[in-house]
This record gives C-alpha cells, sequence and structure tokens, in this order.
C-alpha cells in the first residue's frame, strides 16, 4: 500500500543474564538502540515480543502499577542528564524517591539521605542546594539518590559523559565498588570504551543486535 511504512525493528533477539554483585557495559554507536534497551530494563517500556525476567519474576504482562512499585522499589537510575531539583538541598534531593514511600522509609526519609550522601563522599554537603555543588557533586547527589531504596539493579546511561577524566574515574569507582559490594547488578550505557572495559562483561549493541565485545 503507497506510503505504508515498514515496521522498524530497534532491538533484535536480544538475550542478557546480569547477576546480583556483577557489573555489564553496553557500548555501541548512537542510535544503536542502548536507550530503547535501558528503558526496557528499567521497565519504562515493553518490548513488542520477547520477555523481561526480573529478581525472578517475568515483568511483561504485569500491570503498570505493579511495574511502577516494582521500578520504585528495586531499580536505581543514574542518567548523563541528573535532573536535580533546583533551589532544593542535596538532602532534599536524594530524599525526594522516599516520598512515595510507607511507613519508617517515609519519615525517616531525611536520615536515610544523609547515610546516602556520607557514603558519596558528600557527608559536609547535606544542605548545599543543587546550584551550588559542583558537576561531580552533582553526580554523586544522583547516585545516592538512586542507591537510597538499596535497589538490586543500577541502571546508568552514560553517567560520566559531562565529567571531566579525573571527577569521571571517581563516580565510576564508586558505582563498581558499591554495586559489587552490596550484591546489586550494574548495567552501564558508555559510549567510553576504556571505561566499558572495567566491568566484569562488556557487550557491544550493533544494529539493535547484542554480542559480547
Amino acid at each position: 500500500m503507497r506510503g505504508r511504512k515498514e515496521p522498524l525493528t530497534v532491538l533484535d533477539d536480544v538475550n542478557l543474564t546480569v547477576g546480583y554483585g556483577r557489573t555489564a557495559a553496553i557500548v555501541g554507536l548512537s542510535g544503536a538502540g542502548k536507550s530503547t534497551l535501558l528503558n526496557i530494563l528499567g521497565l519504562l517500556e515493553r518490548p513488542d515480543e520477547g520477555t523481561v525476567r526480573m529478581f525472578g519474576d517475568e515483568t511483561t504482562k504485569l500491570r503498570e502499577s505493579a511495574r511502577a512499585r516494582l521500578r520504585g522499589e528495586s531499580i536505581g537510575f543514574v542518567f548523563q542528564q541528573l535532573n536535580l531539583l533546583s533551589g532544593r538541598t542535596a538532602r532534599e534531593n536524594v530524599a525526594a524517591p522516599l516520598l512515595y514511600a510507607q511507613g519508617r522509609e517515609l519519615w525517616r526519609r531525611h536520615k536515610l539521605a544523609d547515610e546516602a550522601l556520607r557514603r558519596v563522599g558528600l557527608g559536609e554537603r547535606l544542605t548545599a542546594t543543587s546550584a551550588s555543588l559542583s558537576g561531580g557533586e552533582q553526580q554523586r547527589v544522583a547516585i545516592a539518590r538512586a542507591m537510597i531504596r538499596r535497589p538490586r539493579l543500577i541502571l546508568a546511561d552514560e553517567p560520566t559523559g559531562a565529567l571531566d577524566p579525573q571527577t569521571a574515574g571517581q563516580i565510576m569507582e564508586l558505582l563498581f565498588s558499591t554495586a559489587r559490594e552490596d550484591g546489586r547488578a550494574l548495567i552501564l550505557v558508555t559510549h567510553d570504551h576504556a571505561l566499558a572495559r572495567r566491568a566484569d562483561d562488556v557487550y557491544l549493541l550493533d544494529k539493535g543486535k547484542l554480542m559480547p565485545a
């Protein structure tokens, strides 16, 4: 039929398994499907075919409310665009995910935020506003925010793209050590092959195909 477009295949027969305490890096050119893959892994999008098993459960057929609950409780996101709350303190930014929690997590959110910030080396910057923080400090706030609910899976999309090499190295060491020591699974998307090689497993995503690099 004239004007009819063929379906676009972004990901093709992708098979990825990452265990607790393991780190995996995915490299590939822009447009290869890396962000789409990360969105599917983060339960932000559903695949048209196939299954996504997470923490032992098949997630693709869950209701959106159940997916949102699982995402909020078990997945931490660290992105290049940090989306910190303007005019809010480091403590308030990190505590934000707990505003939708219940019980002890909700009323202890500021204490938990302080603990998370101290862990990433920002114990002296708890009340600093996001605008007063350096790029590296802002990224540390983002990591603390992602980790405050002790997620079982950490997803990082170009988390050091806007940082200088020294700060980027410190940030990634923090992410890798946190994942390994706490038994979290970490999946990192990056253009930096040197950075990717620090992960336990490295994959190349090319034209929708995922393969060991």
